[in-house]
């Protein structure tokens, strides 16, 4: 039976082996369904600032850093696992406390700069706050695993209240992710006991993966020069050839002497 489903005798079982009435589990289960309805909320708030952030850069700049967002909201049993396995107190206000990644959004981008891009744009908005900074990049785990991971608190507004709710938003290049989808298959499949060969290959992976980023941001910072050697030079055009054209081509609605000064 899962946690929160509820158990049709006339007394269930609590944790402690004391007996609770049926009645007092399905107010329990009600808070807590409740409870984690908030950190679906959250969510939506993130991922719709997000995709705000992304629509933007689509029509008002040449490079959209944003590739894809996904996102995960932790099951009730992973929730209750996780906090009978840290020994937390099995309330709510303990578990808001102490589990902060019940809520997930992921940002993936395509170069390692974006990385610090989206980040300080997450980080500079006024209804988000940034509560822990994990820059798992520069301090890579020693699996491999590379991410930059921000827990931030937004307030989510509800029908009789508004309360603050921590996000966990893990932002990362192609490469990263690729890499750590990988990975965690890899780690599920052999249920966290992985031959050290296959630990090795991994290593040697995301290795590859870093070069493959830094090759990439290489590229792409020639690129953005020449992007920008461009639009210099377009803004130091003489355009006078461009109006005798229009001229040209609209005689009746581009004579001199129509225009105004």
């Amino acid at each position: 039976m899962r946690p929160w489903q509820l158990d049709h005798s006339t007394d269930a079982p609590f944790g402690n082996g004391e007996q609770i009435a049926v009645d007092d589990l399905r107010v329990l289960r009600e808070q807590f369904v409740d409870f984690m309805l908030g950190y679906k909320f959250a969510i939506d708030e993130v991922t719709t600032k997000i995709n705000i952030l992304r629509e933007d850069f689509n029509n008002t700049h040449e490079y959209n850093p944003i590739e894809h967002v996904g996102s995960r909201l932790k099951s009730p049993e992973s929730v209750l696992e996780k906090v009978r396995r840290k020994n937390y107190a099995m309330n709510l206000a303990a578990i808001r406390e102490n589990v902060l990644d019940i809520a997930g959004v992921r940002v993936v981008c395509s170069f390692i700069s974006d990385i610090g891009a989206i980040r300080d744009m997450l980080a500079g908005r006024e209804d988000i706050t940034v509560l822990e900074e994990r820059d798992y990049i520069t301090h890579r785990k020693p699996n491999g695993y590379q991410s930059l991971h921000l827990i931030v608190s937004i307030p989510v507004s509800r029908s009789d209240r508004t309360e603050r709710i921590p996000v966990e938003i893990q932002i990362r290049t192609i490469a990263m992710d690729f890499w750590a989808s990988l990975e965690h298959k890899i780690y599920y499949k052999y249920r966290g006991e992985v031959p050290p060969n296959l630990r090795a290959d991994l290593a040697q992976a995301a290795e590859v993966a870093t070069q493959l980023d830094e090759k990439m941001e290489g590229l792409h910072r020639q690129v953005d020069r020449g992007a920008h050697t461009r639009k210099s030079e377009a803004d130091s055009l003489d355009l006078s050839v461009l109006y005798n054209n229009l001229i040209a081509d609209h005689p009746r609605h581009a004579r001199p002497g129509d225009l105004s000064t």
